[in-house]
């Protein structure tokens, strides 16, 4: 609210330049999409889209992955949020889940490899931390997993779907309570 009330102020003082370069600052910062939007809406026709992109490659570079994907998520940029899984799959951390259960769910249509790559990050955090509690959601990410793996053609980037069941039974055969879930 502080930041939004100073770029306000600025605007009112007729420093529209410092209000638009101190919006730019406090999305390139935090990623929060009021800013983004506050910034492209006091833009000239045209020059809004030059900077979403600008922004939409901000955001796929930045530092903090999970941010980056609520923030895709938000936007609203699906295809953006796929990329930056894809691209980035391996600083995901499934322990996220309340980031990464929505986004799974708001990818599986169009984008399954990515959905699966967010699935399964929480599957391998569940069971490679031991976290009972959650065993019943792996269980769930996993036949989701299953579902999705009908849809996809090319599974380079991800392995098949038998050979990760079949890794997780290697792994983890011995969590039965997981196990057990699984149909």
């Amino acid at each position: 609210e502080w930041e939004r009330a100073r770029a306000d102020t600025l605007d009112a003082l007729g420093r529209a330049d410092a209000a638009q370069a101190f919006r730019w600052s406090c999305f390139e910062r935090s990623l929060d999409p009021a800013h983004l939007r506050a910034f492209l809406k006091r833009l000239p026709d045209f020059d809004d889209m030059e900077a979403e992109e600008r922004a939409m490659a901000h955001a796929l570079g930045f530092p903090a992955v999970h941010q980056a994907l609520a923030f895709f998520l938000e936007w609203p940029a699906p295809d953006k949020a796929a990329r930056l899984v894809t691209s980035r799959s391996i600083e995901i951390d499934g322990d996220h889940y309340e980031i990464l259960t929505p986004a799974a769910e708001a990818l599986e249509a169009d984008h399954p490899v990515a959905a699966t790559i967010l699935l399964r990050a929480m599957i391998d955090f569940t069971l490679g931390r031991g976290r009972s509690s959650r065993y019943r959601h792996a269980a769930r990410h996993l036949e989701a997993c299953a579902m999705l793996a009908k849809r996809i053609e090319d599974t380079s980037a991800i392995g098949t779907h038998d050979v990760y069941v079949s890794g997780l039974r290697m792994a983890h055969g011995r969590k039965s309570g997981f196990w057990r879930r699984v149909s």
